[in-house]
Formats: structure tokens, sequence, C-alpha cells
């Protein structure tokens, strides 16, 4: 799996950077066939955002979370994209 982490407007720090790995790695504990993911951050004034695009096969999932604490904005977003997992893995395994 390639994480590639990005900021506009934000200087990617080794804690933000740490911090999405660890969340991002608990994606795989639904679906092994995770690709790629691809998360942007970005700070306009007082709004924090967080996004990401996630290739795993057969689909491109997207999510995005704004808040007023990056943090929060992160756990939001890999919450958003853990549940968009688990609806495409079933999907996978009802319609055969």
């Amino acid at each position: 799996m390639q994480v590639s982490i990005t900021g506009h407007h934000v200087e990617v720090t080794e804690a933000l950077r740490a911090h999405v790995e660890d969340k991002i790695s608990k994606l795989k504990r639904h679906f092994d066939n995770v690709v790629d993911v691809h998360v942007i951050l970005t700070v306009e004034k007082l709004e924090q955002k967080a996004e990401a695009t996630v290739q795993i096969s057969g689909a491109k999932l997207y999510a995005d979370d704004t808040q007023e604490d990056m943090y929060v904005a992160i756990d939001n977003m890999v919450d958003k994209l853990d549940r968009q997992i688990v609806k495409h893995k079933e999907k996978l395994q009802n319609h055969r």
C-alpha cells in the first residue's frame, strides 16, 4: 500500500505524517486489496480540511472532512473511508 501525503498551505510535519499513516493503516484490517492512498491536508483561514482518495481493487473511494482541528478532521475522514470500504467489501461478497 502506497501512502502519499501532500499539504496545501500547511507544512506536513512528522507528527501529522505519523498520525495519518497510523490511521490509514487501520483500513487494511477490513480489506487487504488497498493499492494506493493519496491524502491532501488543506488549511483555509480557520478551517482545516483532510481529504483522501483510496484506490482499491475494483473501485476508487473518496472522503473528506472539515474541522477546526486537523487531527479531528483526519480521524473523521478515515472513519468515512472505513465505512465505504466495508460497504464495498459487502457488495463484492453479496453479488457473486
